[in-house]
């Protein structure tokens, strides 16, 4: 089910109702970065173990190759640095830790990536909405909108980077 969670979004949100102190701040930093480690740790896992048995998987309603492909063409891209960022794209954040796995990476290397972005996206997200949430009187009235512009933010770097492939493949 965590491939439909608009990730983002909802810890945004959680932050902002922390800012108007309707759940207290730490009940959501610690459980949110152990959450985020722990699931990526199982994909690094799942990866590991199925190797390439992923890349052989047909496309299901839950699973598309291209998802994958894109996946490991960015952790090809940006190496290490590719855990810690892919937190911040969707679809990304999902397979970049079965294809870290996967490919092999080294646990102990992805395990200090993985534990630097859970803390820098949770803290990120939580926090940014915890500062919405207190200093911008009445955002309740105005959550929809930003989360609109949460998930607008979100799917933003993946759509340049797919109008920047067809336009490349285009000349």
């Amino acid at each position: 089910m965590g491939f439909f969670l608009p990730g983002d979004s909802l810890l945004v949100t959680a932050g902002i109702f922390a800012g108007q102190n309707v759940v207290p701040v730490r009940w959501l930093l610690f459980p949110g970065i152990l959450c985020a480690i722990i699931g990526d740790q199982l994909g690094y896992w799942i990866g590991r173990t199925a190797g390439p048995a992923i890349y052989k998987k047909e496309d299901s309603f839950l699973f598309r190759r291209s998802h994958l492909q894109r996946a490991h063409e960015f952790y090809e891209k940006y190496g290490g640095r590719a855990v810690i960022l892919a937190r911040f794209v969707p679809i990304v954040r999902t397979f970049c830790p079965p294809v870290a796995g996967a490919a092999g990476m080294p646990y102990s290397r992805y395990l200090l990536f993985d534990i630097f972005g859970g803390i820098f996206w949770v803290g990120s997200m939580v926090l940014g909405g915890y500062l919405l949430g207190s200093r911008v009187p009445n955002i309740g009235k105005y959550l929809h909108l930003v989360i609109g512009g949460i998930i607008l933010l979100s799917i933003l770097p993946p759509i340049i980077g797919l109008l920047r492939s067809r336009q490349s493949e285009g000349h």
